[in-house]
C-alpha cells in the first residue's frame, strides 16, 4: 500500500484458478446415495465444497487432480461441481438410477452342475456389472435389454438359492433359483425284452420326479409315467442288443442301467414228432434265441423241459390227442409253433 509516507511493506495474495472437471466415475449411481464417486480434473486440491446439484457431498480432496465424494441421495440427472477459493468448476453429469429389480428366473430350477442358460426378467438392468446365484457369479451373461438378461448358471449345491442383479444403482433383491440333485437309477424290471418293444418296465431310483425323457439308449421310451420320486414305470421302444436306460430331469441325466433286447425265439425242428397220447415221452427241440425260455407248450398243455443250449431245449411230453403246435417262450416273445401228432398205441 502507499501514502504520502511511502509504501509498505508486502503481505502475500495468491490468485487460484478456476477449478475443472474432466470426469465423474461412476457416473451413475442409486437414488439412495451413500455410493463413492471419484472427481478427476485439475485446481482441486483447495476445495470447499463437492455438489451433486443442489445437495452438497461429503468429500475428501485427495490431490490436485483428485477428489474422492460420496454421493447425497437424489433423482435425475444433476451437475457435479466442485467449489474452491478460486470458483466453483464446470459441471458434470450425474445419473441417480433405481436399482435393478429381478421379477421372474426362467427355468427356476435346475441341474446342481450348472451349465444351463436362465432368462431374467426385470426393470433397471442397463449397465449391470454382476449377475450372481447365490454368493457366486454367473458363468457369464449378457444384457439384451433394460428388463431382459440371459446368464448360464455356475454350479451349486442342492436347494435354493437367491438370484441377483447388479448395477452402479445397487442390487436387487434375491429371486428363489432351485438346485437339483441328478436323478439316479438303481435298477430296471425286467431288465430284458422283446426287440419289438411294448414291455412294460419298472425303472427305480432316486430324484425322478419331474421326469422330462426316459431312454433306451439314444431311444424315448414308448410312453412312461412318473409314479413317484423313486419309481417310473415306462414301455420299451423296439431295439436290438443291451442298451443303457436313463432317466433325464430338470436335475440333469442319471447313470445308466443295463436293458437286453431278446431275439424271438424260432423253432426248426421237433424230434420226434409224434408221441403217445399219455405222453411222457422226451422230445428235443433245436432252433434259436432257446437259453432263456421261460416255457415250453404242447398246444395249450405246458411242458416241463430244460435249455441245453441257445439253439436245444429237451421237453416232457405232457399227455394230449390229436396234432398241436409246439411253440417256445422266452422275454423276447413265443416261437413260431411246429406240429407234434399224438398217437394212439397199436391194439391187438
Amino acid at each position: 500500500m502507499t501514502t504520502p509516507a511511502g509504501t509498505s511493506n508486502g503481505v502475500a495474495f495468491t490468485y487460484v484458478p478456476v477449478p475443472q472437471l474432466v470426469s465423474v466415475v461412476p457416473a451413475a449411481g442409486p437414488t439412495s446415495g451413500g455410493n463413492t464417486v471419484t472427481l478427476t480434473g485439475s485446481a482441486l486440491g483447495a476445495a470447499t465444497a463437492v455438489a451433486f446439484g443442489s445437495a452438497p457431498a461429503a468429500f475428501t480432496a485427495v490431490s490436485d487432480t483428485q477428489i474422492t465424494a460420496t454421493a447425497p441421495a437424489g433423482s435425475g440427472t444433476v451437475q457435479v461441481t466442485v467449489t474452491t477459493p478460486g470458483g466453483t468448476s464446470n459441471g458434470l453429469a450425474y445419473t441417480y438410477t433405481a436399482a435393478p429389480v429381478v421379477a421372474t428366473v426362467v427355468p427356476a430350477q435346475g441341474p446342481a452342475s450348472g451349465g444351463n442358460t436362465v432368462t431374467l426378467t426385470g426393470t433397471g438392468f442397463t449397465g449391470a456389472t454382476a449377475v450372481r446365484f447365490g454368493a457366486v457369479n454367473a458363468s457369464s451373461f449378457t444384457v439384451v435389454s433394460a428388463t431382459q438378461i440371459t446368464a448360464t448358471v455356475p454350479a451349486g449345491g442342492p436347494g435354493p438359492s437367491g438370484v441377483t442383479v447388479t448395477t452402479a444403482a445397487g442390487t436387487s433383491l434375491p429371486v428363489p433359483y432351485f438346485y437339483l440333485s441328478s436323478p439316479q437309477l438303481t435298477a430296471v424290471v425286467p431288465g430284458q425284452g422283446p426287440v419289438l418293444g411294448g414291455t412294460t418296465v419298472t425303472v427305480t431310483g432316486s430324484n425322478l420326479l419331474g421326469a422330462t425323457a426316459v431312454r433306451f439308449g439314444a431311444v424315448n421310451a414308448s410312453s412312461f409315467t412318473v409314479v413317484s420320486a423313486t419309481q417310473i414305470t415306462a414301455t420299451v421302444p423296439a431295439g436290438s442288443g443291451t442298451v443303457q436306460v436313463t432317466v433325464t430331469t430338470p436335475g440333469g441325466t442319471s447313470n445308466g442301467v443295463a436293458f437286453t433286447y431278446v431275439p424271438v425265439p424260432q423253432l426248426v425242428s421237433v424230434v420226434p414228432a409224434a408221441g403217445p397220447s399219455s405222453g411222457g415221452n422226451t422230445v428235443t427241440l433245436t432252433g434259436s434265441a432257446l437259453g432263456a425260455a421261460t416255457a415250453v407248450a404242447f398246444g395249450s398243455a405246458p411242458a416241463a423241459f430244460t435249455a441245453v443250449s441257445d439253439t436245444q431245449i429237451t421237453a416232457t411230453a405232457p399227455a394230449g390227442s390229436g396234432t398241436v403246435q409246439v411253440t417256445v417262450t422266452t422275454p423276447g416273445g413265443t416261437s413260431n409253433g411246429l406240429a407234434y401228432t399224438y398217437t394212439a398205441a397199436p391194439v391187438i
